[in-house]
């Protein structure tokens, strides 16, 4: 009987505990928060219309320097002095550093000084072979060895030289990047070099705008600090692959003169000759959106939100030309986008 009554109170409180167990989960999940995907999603929306454009505008770009070099030494050695700072304007084949090459010279010392002896070796040699009184191959013998020593005598002088570091180009000092009594080492930067007096200028161009850039054609530029300045800029690269934005690359050379001033980082425009218009949809840029290197905008259909690729032309304030992907009347999303999937329901404002 008393096992029996064991028994009973072991089920019981078994149960007990999984009655309070299942409870605390029935609790705990009433607590958290359950997304409902079938629960429409609050969202702004405006409905496109098909306008005229004016493609004419103007194509911002940044500024780049044509040349821009990290310098680092050829050989190791302690830096012993850096005779420029940056800002400093220097010209190609100036000495900018000198790194420790005492050692070197004593070695260039000592080869010097056995060339000396070797070449009255030869001397030597070469009246007594003339009197018979010695073989030939000690005379020969003599000037391989002089010869030997010329090298060696010309591989120091280059290791010598390689101990001072000279600017490849004209231009000016932007990062320094090492100090006096560092230890110098090949491929470690000391200097960057950067070649302002030329630069590049890059916009990206959508691809039905690309026809009107021509290679090696000069386009009116200006820079955003100079509004009211406007120099030519020839085309010397035009984009053969599409960015992430669908975009070309396209590439002009500027000559930088001391009236302009440019510096690399600036913003700039091209501005196109010929004033063409063209049939397009201005949408907010706000409402773009980029999933894997596509371009996207949520379009509402049947009270649902789905996910529609289009291709973009250009900026306009802080709108964005459309040109492909979207039809009149068709209503995108705008704001609201927490949450927001596709084929969600949606209700707009």
């Amino acid at each position: 009987m008393k096992k029996i009554i064991w028994i009973i109170v072991g089920i019981a409180l078994i149960g007990l505990v999984i009655f309070k167990l299942a409870s605390n989960k029935q609790t705990t999940e009433s607590k958290v928060y359950q997304f409902d995907k079938e629960k429409p999603i609050l969202v702004s929306s405006d409905t496109i219309r098909l306008k005229n454009l004016n493609i004419e505008g103007s194509f911002t770009g940044t500024f780049e320097p044509n040349k821009e070099v990290k310098l680092s030494a050829e050989t190791q050695g302690k830096i012993n002095s850096i005779l420029v700072d940056v800002g400093d304007i220097v010209q190609k084949g100036q000495t900018l550093i000198q790194l420790d090459n005492s050692l070197l010279k004593l070695q260039l010392q000592t080869v010097e000084v056995q060339i000396e002896g070797l070449q009255d070796d030869v001397n030597r040699y070469t009246i007594l072979t003339e009197a018979d009184a010695v073989q030939g191959v000690q005379l020969e013998k003599a000037k391989l060895g002089l010869k030997s020593a010329y090298v060696q005598k010309a591989t120091i002088q280059e290791q010598i030289n390689k101990t001072t570091i000279k600017s490849p180009f004209s231009g000016i000092i932007t990062a320094k990047l090492s100090e006096v009594g560092a230890f110098a080492a090949p491929g470690v930067p000391l200097l960057q070099i950067t070649d302002l007096n030329t630069l590049k200028f890059t916009v990206n161009v959508a691809e039905n705008n690309l026809n009107q850039f021509k290679q090696n054609e000069q386009y009116a530029i200006s820079v955003d600090v100079f509004p009211t300045i406007s120099f030519n800029g020839k085309i010397t690269m035009i984009g053969s692959k599409a960015n992430m934005g669908n975009s070309f690359p396209v590439q002009f050379q500027v000559e930088n003169t001391k009236q302009l001033d440019i510096k690399s980082g600036m913003f700039g425009k091209v501005q196109l000759s010929n004033n063409k218009t063209e049939k397009g949809f201005l949408i907010p840029s706000s409402a773009i959106l980029n999933n894997e290197g596509k371009t996207q905008v949520y379009i509402i259909e049947n009270n649902k939100a789905k996910l529609q690729t289009i291709t973009t032309s250009k900026n306009i304030g802080n709108k964005t030309v459309v040109i492909n992907g979207l039809k009149e009347r068709d209503i995108i999303v705008t704001n609201g986008f927490i949450n927001l999937f596709d084929n969600a329901n949606v209700i707009t404002k």
